[in-house]
């Protein structure tokens, strides 16, 4: 499953969580964090939109986010 996620770039990631519900809290240089309505935080670090992330970076976003694998089927990231 991670073999699939690292392919994906952080417009594909900032249009999962946008999706998901969680909305812009705060933008600083390139640190984007998200917050979705119950109190989750995931905070994207990208300088262009075309970046990837790595395998440590996707299982914090995963854990923040709280996402399990039927989660990203549903938002398409798999």
């Amino acid at each position: 499953m991670l073999d699939q996620l690292k392919n994906l770039t952080a417009k594909d990631w900032q249009n999962a969580v946008e999706r998901d519900g969680f909305f812009p809290r705060k933008n600083k240089g390139s640190h984007h964090l998200y917050q979705h309505p119950d109190g989750r935080r995931v905070l994207l670090v990208y300088h262009k939109l075309g970046d990837t992330f790595g395998p440590k970076t996707i299982k914090q976003l995963l854990q923040g986010a709280a996402w399990q694998e039927m989660d990203l089927r549903r938002l398409r990231l798999l």
